[in-house]
């Protein structure tokens, strides 16, 4: 189904900024039609022979909806949309009319047009049409309550014609709570209460005000009930501003060991304040969850911060170790040691930063490669390239995944490329023709071509490909991947396909040199249970 835009920009002439403001309606009308208890469709002209275009619908939680169908992208002319007519060219509210059958489901229509103020505050024209329809086949006596719900949303509904609702919403600011049967309160022009909905008194109670809340002055108890003065300040201070005319953000009251969330919007209609509609919502269990996660995530982040300190500290025992040791076998195997440990501390590092048990993988490729060009044994200067990006990874797969590249880069950078000296006596050694394989010394005969190794990710149906390249050597006539005895190799095998349930091919390049191609699932559960079913 097309949005909101796509059929506003490709059946009509609409602007930009009236469909934005059509926007903002449909962000905001779920409140209008809980307190209405209808059905709200969003019609626009389509052409001048009367003919509108519904882009948008919203059926009420507080009543049984009058359409069963979708409505939107419907186009409808005639008779059948003579209200909406009306209202559009003559810029009033229409509630005239018998009701009317959809299918055996009896209607009230109403029509309500709305316009779109100019940046001086001026009323503009008549830009859409919000109508208003009323499922009747459970209509009976009204209670308090719906009275009140019915008398705001015609305050809410002369206020779309005016064009000041919805109001300006607040930088980050959603439109998800509280809702009309969380919690309503009407205000008079003065601020105090002439309406308080039962759930709104239960939410006011847990907070510690028992009596009831109707001629209450609602600042002045927000600024008692508040547990912090400031916030209780700042509470008032939002139903001030709603009875002006502002439409002030969200505020949460905490009082007790209980959070109440509050929202102000003023009612308007037709210019005049006449009062506030405050909607509440007890949000005491929400925050408490909150803040358990919070203190779930700080305990998860210090796990990490300490798993790298501790990481970091056998790394320097190890390097320590190193300088002490005579044989330069052991040394260059500690050494391995040491780089294998902070590459698995850099990702916990990360974690450590991180909001959740996952990572942005760019940075920490891009400072395993830097290192692998700093502390690797070579003489020659490789240049280091990252190509495409792997994206955000699970803690899980990060940590193997690291590994696996810290060997790669490592063992390109020092075994893909010989020093000079071996390249000058490569020179003098004919090729033999049968070998099949192009000889360090001849690859890197032209002196133009810089040593280089490019990391390549890119994402494929759940899957992450990446491969290590470069344009070293090349890989020896005598290379086998399955029974190389080299430590490095065998970790990079042992991860790929224990820990990471992937697969790895080493193979020569397309241009020369060599190339590790790795595929590794992204989906670890769902591989698993393909895996065992």
């Amino acid at each position: 189904m097309s949005t909101l835009r796509d059929l506003a920009e490709e059946h009509t002439h609409l602007r930009p900024a009236d469909i934005d403001h059509l926007h903002r309606i449909a962000g905001d009308w779920q409140l209008l039609s809980d307190l209405s208890f209808a059905d709200l469709l969003l019609w626009v002209p389509v052409d001048a022979d009367g003919t509108f275009l519904c882009v948008a619908q919203v059926r009420p939680t507080t009543a049984p909806t009058a359409y069963q169908d979708d409505q939107v992208g419907r186009i409808v002319g005639g008779p059948e949309v003579a209200h909406l007519g009306v209202a559009y060219s003559q810029g009033r509210i229409w509630r005239e009319g018998d009701p009317v059958w959809y299918g055996d489901v009896p209607a009230r229509h109403e029509a309500i047009p709305v316009r779109l103020r100019s940046a001086e505050g001026e009323a503009g024209e008549v830009i859409a049409v919000v109508g208003r329809d009323t499922n009747l086949s459970t209509a009976r006596t009204p209670s308090q309550l719906e009275l009140n719900y019915l008398t705001t949303a015609d305050d809410l509904a002369q206020m779309i014609a005016d064009g000041t609702f919805p109001p300006p919403r607040h930088p980050g600011e959603t439109t998800s709570a509280p809702r009309v049967g969380d919690g309503l309160v009407r205000l008079d022009a003065g601020g105090k209460v002439t309406y308080a909905s039962p759930n709104a008194q239960s939410a006011y109670r847990r907070l510690g005000y028992a009596s009831h809340l109707v001629g209450e002055d609602l600042a002045a108890l927000h600024r008692r009930l508040a547990g912090d003065p400031l916030d209780g300040t700042e509470a008032a201070n939002g139903i001030l501003a709603a009875l002006r005319g502002e439409a002030p953000p969200r505020r949460e009251i905490d009082a007790r060991g209980a959070t109440m969330l509050t929202r102000a919007l003023p009612l308007m209609p037709a210019g005049v304040p006449i009062g506030a509609l405050v909607l509440v919502r007890d949000i005491t269990e929400v925050r408490r969850r909150d803040r358990a996660l919070i203190t779930k995530d700080a305990t998860i982040r210090e796990i990490h911060h300490r798993v790298k300190n501790n990481l970091q500290t056998v790394a320097a025992l190890l390097r320590l170790q190193a300088r002490r040791v005579a044989m330069p076998e052991a040394r260059v195997a500690l050494e391995e040691s040491v780089r294998r440990v902070a590459s698995i501390a850099l990702v916990h590092e990360t974690l450590s930063m991180s909001s959740d048990e996952a990572v942005e993988f760019d940075g920490i490729v891009d400072r395993v490669a830097s290192a692998a060009t700093e502390v690797a044994a070579t003489e020659v200067s490789v240049g280091m390239r990252r190509r495409g990006t792997f994206g955000v990874l699970p803690a899980e797969i990060a940590t193997s995944l690291v590994m696996v590249l810290n060997e790669l880069l490592l063992n390109a950078v020092e075994h893909g490329f010989p020093p000079a000296d071996e390249a000058d006596e490569a020179d003098e050694t004919p090729v033999p023709a049968a070998s099949g394989v192009v000889p360090a010394a001849v690859a890197e005969v032209d002196p133009a071509v810089r040593p280089e190794v490019v990391v390549s990710a890119h994402r494929f149906r759940k899957m992450l490909h990446v491969s290590v390249t470069d344009n070293g050597r090349g890989l020896p006539p005598e290379f086998d991947a399955e029974r190389g005895s080299r430590l490095g190799l065998q970790i990079v095998r042992a991860l790929v396909t224990g820990e990471l349930r992937g697969t790895i091919e080493l193979r020569a390049g397309a241009t020369g040199g060599t190339e590790a191609v790795l595929v590794v699932p992204l989906a670890r559960n769902a591989h698993e249970g393909r895996s065992q079913g």
